[in-house]
């Protein structure tokens, strides 16, 4: 893909939506980054049912430590993996306050030194809370990069690298918000909604959902009523 197509495509995208944000809730660097930790493989609304309930109670690494894995545990564990995570974030909890003193420090490689934090949860931090051209690279980031031909990779970190490079310095800060919401909820990983993409032309995937494709279902539905 050459540079001015990129450029359009993320024109179109912050024209379609010129304040991108996250999903989940938070206040503090300190609530987004045990958000995002249980974040990893599930939902964004699963974890905001569950910190709405966990942050009036513990929203800071000395309140969760005292609170401890055991009593963390009641408050996600509709979320999946929660037993590791729960343990994780106690551990962090307690490296924050000795080591960081108990703030989130906007460094990448202190980050993913804390316990539960990977390449994509400090760069989720890094960029929301402190404003750093960060690009994190989720499944469907990976997914749009690929698939459009934006920043085609066979991993995670070449599509990082990829995108970093090669999107517009005026873009990079939002770029992760863009992306991660057009994959979740157009460029979807079964049927992309193609006839409604706005950047449908630019796009470089060559099977895309024809327009009678997505009209077919609702179509049948009505036919269905219609004989009942």
């Amino acid at each position: 893909m050459n540079a001015a197509k990129r450029l359009e495509i993320f024109r179109r995208l912050r024209a379609q939506n010129p304040q991108p944000r996250g999903e989940l809730e938070y206040r503090s660097p300190f609530e987004l980054l045990i958000a995002v930790v249980l974040s990893a493989q599930a939902t964004d609304r699963s974890v905001n049912l569950a910190t709405a309930k966990l942050f009036p109670i513990a929203n800071t690494p000395q309140a969760l430590l005292a609170l401890g894995e055991a009593g963390l545990i009641p408050y996600i564990k509709t979320i999946g993996l929660y037993r590791t995570k729960a343990r994780n974030i106690i551990a962090l909890c307690r490296q924050l306050l000795g080591e960081h003193g108990g703030a989130v420090p906007p460094d990448h490689a202190a980050l993913v030194k804390l316990a539960g934090v990977g390449r994509k949860t400090a760069n989720v931090v890094l960029n929301v809370a402190f404003g750093q051209p960060t690009i994190a690279v989720d499944t469907h980031i990976f997914r749009v990069a690929n698939r459009t031909g934006l920043a085609p990779g066979k991993t995670p970190d070449e599509v990082e690298r990829k995108l970093v490079k090669f999107t517009p310095a005026e873009f990079v800060h939002d770029a992760h918000h863009w992306l991660i919401l057009h994959g979740r909820y157009v460029c979807i990983a079964r049927k992309p909604k193609c006839p409604e993409c706005v950047i449908v032309d630019c796009c470089e995937y060559r099977r895309k959902t024809p327009p009678e494709s997505q009209a077919a279902p609702a179509a049948s539905r009505a036919a269905k009523r219609h004989r009942g």
